[in-house]
């Protein structure tokens, strides 16, 4: 018989999540929808520059707002996603992905500013005004290094969770998109000693050899661990998705490797 003491007793309340888990899925959400609009300001320009026409190539042209608006939205989406296997605090990774954010929007702002006043957004120092927005754009670059960074070296120091393979793919990513961080600061650094001693005709041509190495190991953070997470939604075997896996990881490194190599033939 039940106990009438027992069956009147109250039930236990539900767990709510903590207000941290809260403020970090609002910065989540918040990160998602400006990758989003990044994202789709690069498609934008695609038309503008369809309907306007002009040189892809070169310091001015509407390559840039187009190539570092899908670039950047695409990246904050993807490490956004990839963090949340890492074993980082929610406040700690929240007020670092406001940041990261943060970080792209101006980038992109910058770029796109630019490209519309027809000069170029990079290492241009002809004006107090451009001379602003390039060391702005520089400065953002080095603090997108440094946020990075440290959520690579978090990788490591801890195992990422996640579905089987999640943790070899999160940590290559991050390995592989330290190769285009490293790239990106020696293609700024080059460009403003080149800028800053009068050279700046060179100093828009110094960045093409880096240019493949940059793109291709920008996005292994993103395309591995989606990989892993489609590979584990699939009725394989596990021996088979770690080999699938290893397989490619071992062809994103054959990449990197080769856009290396022709980054220092061509350097």
């Amino acid at each position: 018989m039940t106990d009438p003491v027992l069956s009147d007793a109250p039930a236990a309340p539900a767990r709510t999540p903590g207000p941290r888990a809260v403020d970090a899925r609002r910065v989540e959400r918040l990160c998602h929808a400006t990758g989003l609009l990044l994202l789709l300001s690069g498609l934008a320009h695609l038309v503008v520059f369809a309907v306007d026409g002009g040189p892809w190539d070169g310091p001015v042209s509407w390559r840039k707002p187009v190539t570092f608006g899908v670039s950047f939205g695409v990246t904050l989406i993807a490490v956004t996603w990839v963090t949340s296997y890492l074993r980082v605090g929610p406040r700690p990774r929240a007020l670092l992905l406001a940041v990261f954010a943060a970080d792209c929007a101006v980038e992109v702002g910058g770029i796109t500013l630019q490209a519309w006043r027809g000069v170029p957004s990079h290492l241009d120092m002809e004006t107090p005004f451009d001379t602003a927005v390039s060391m702005t754009l520089a400065v953002g670059g080095g603090v997108l290094v440094l946020l990075l960074t440290v959520f690579a070296v978090a990788s490591f120091r801890h195992r990422p969770s996640g579905p089987a393979g999640m943790d070899l793919a999160v940590r290559s990513g991050f390995a592989i998109l330290l190769v285009a961080l490293v790239s990106g600061a020696a293609m700024i650094a080059r460009g403003v000693v080149l800028t800053r001693t009068g050279h700046q005709e060179a100093a828009y041509h110094s960045t093409a050899p880096l240019k493949p190495l940059h793109g291709v190991s920008l996005h292994a953070v993103l395309v591995l661990p989606a990989l892993a997470w489609l590979l584990s939604h699939t009725p394989w075997s596990e021996p088979l998705r770690r080999r699938l896996l290893y397989a490619a990881i071992g062809s994103y490194v054959a990449a990197v490797v080769g856009a290396a190599v022709w980054a220092v033939l061509t350097y």
